[in-house]
Parts: C-alpha cells; structure tokens; sequence
C-alpha cells in the first residue's frame, strides 16, 4: 500500500513537431534532469504532444463544412469549419446549447473512442498554431504502448504511461485531467468483494487509478508552463493490459443516454 507519492513535472521538453520523436525526447529530458525512470515509476503525457508529434493538426482552410456543420454553426455561433471536424470525430451528438451569456455554444459529443466530451475534444488553444484545430490521436493505447516499450528498452525497467485530456465534469464546475489512453496501468481498481475496515464487504467500490493519475499530474503542470509529461513515483500497482476504453461505463448502465 502506498502511503506516499511523488510527482515531478519533466522539464526541458522540447516544442514537439510532427514526426518528432517523442520517445526519445521524453528519455534524454528525463536524463538531463536526473529523473532517470525507476521500476514502477508512471509517466502522466498530455495528448497534446502526442497530437502533435502524429500529425493530429488540421489547418481549417483545408475543411469544407457540410450542411449539418453550418446548421450547428448557426445556431451556437461556432466556425462552422471547426463544427465539421468535432463532426467527424463523433459518433453523436449527444447536446448541443449555447446559453444567452456565451459567444459561442458547446457541443457535447460521444467521440470515436467512445469519451463524452466538449466538442469531441478538438481543441484550438495552446499548441502554437493559428487557424487549425487538434484532434486526438488516432490510437491514444498504441501511443502509450510505444512510449512504454522505448522507455522499457532504453532504460531497463518497468514503468507504466499514462495519456492525459482536459475534461470537463457534469454537475461540477471546472476541468480536471483524465486518463484516454493507457498503458500498463489499470484502469480502474476492483475492490468488489474485499472488506471495508469495520469488516463489512465491498459491493461496488472500484477506484478510478488511471483518473486519479491523470488529476493528480495536474498538479505541478501549467498550462503555460511547457512541462506537458510527469514522472509520479512510489504508487503500489500491478501492471496489466489495460485500454483507455476500459474506463468508458457500459452503454446499458448509462441511465442518463
């Protein structure tokens, strides 16, 4: 049981480009620090530099809005442009409001990997580009696979990764950092049938391990700071073959669809 962690935001990262590599910057700015990776270690990655060193950048001259797009424009004030590819990154629609105190309204969509999120989490701040937006990437899971297996080989131990988004919370004000994609790391944690202190069993507890990293790699990041990767030590995990999806709640348990 872990009684104490660490987290330490990796400094020195490099502006990422398409067809960087990521891999081998996140090693050698772990090395120039003295933060070299120990066995159990967990790195917590913002997508964004995942984005950016796949390519996960569309200039908006290059869209063509469709009429679905213009419509939503329309009604939430929104570039119909960027209104497309939130489009193309969902699966649904699930709302769409714009409140008569906001320039622009909010889409709340199911995206491709099945996250409900503002606007398919496309994403058109902080990441130096003028008149483009960010997607995610196209696989957050094989992203962190292979960040973990060049960790794994570079520096010879076990070490888990973590790819984190800015979410947003229903029913609770803010954003906070959650878990898309995952490597090594659980998703969440099954305390069903384990006891509680008092001896009583446990029914439906099951932490969320991956969010709870994700959060907590906020921490000692800024979002003008440039320290997109944290190195958090001294958690008590097991790895195991674990997806981003595997935090997505069952569509027949969702009482709210």
């Amino acid at each position: 049981m872990s009684l104490s962690v660490s987290l330490t935001a990796i400094p020195g990262i490099p502006d990422i480009q398409n067809g960087d590599d990521l891999d081998a910057a996140l090693g050698d700015c772990m090395e120039q620090a003295g933060l070299v990776p120990q066995e159990g270690d967990i790195l917590c990655i913002a997508q964004k530099v995942f984005s950016k060193a796949e390519g996960c950048i569309i200039p908006l001259s290059t869209v063509t809005p469709s009429a679905e797009a213009i419509k939503y424009g329309e009604e939430l004030n929104k570039d119909p442009r960027k209104v497309e590819i939130v489009l193309r990154e969902s699966t649904r629609v699930v709302r769409a409001f714009r409140r008569p105190d906001q320039v622009s309204g909010t889409m709340i969509c199911e995206h491709r990997l099945g996250f409900i999120s503002a606007n398919a989490a496309v994403d058109e701040s902080n990441f130096g580009e003028e008149d483009a937006a960010m997607v995610l990437p196209a696989d957050p899971d094989a992203s962190c696979a292979r960040v973990q297996q060049a960790i794994a080989e570079r520096f010879g131990v076990q070490t888990g990764v973590v790819m984190t988004d800015t979410f947003g919370r229903p029913w609770r004000l803010g954003q906070i950092n959650v878990a898309i994609g995952l490597s090594k790391v659980p998703a969440t944690i099954q305390e069903q049938g384990n006891l509680d202190a008092w001896g009583r069993p446990l029914m439906v507890t099951e932490p969320a391990l991956a969010d709870e990293i994700a959060a907590a790699s906020g921490l000692v990041v800024r979002k003008n700071g440039k320290t997109p990767a944290v190195l958090l030590r001294g958690l008590d995990w097991q790895p195991t073959d674990s997806r981003g999806a595997d935090i997505i709640r069952k569509k027949q348990e969702d009482m709210f669809r």
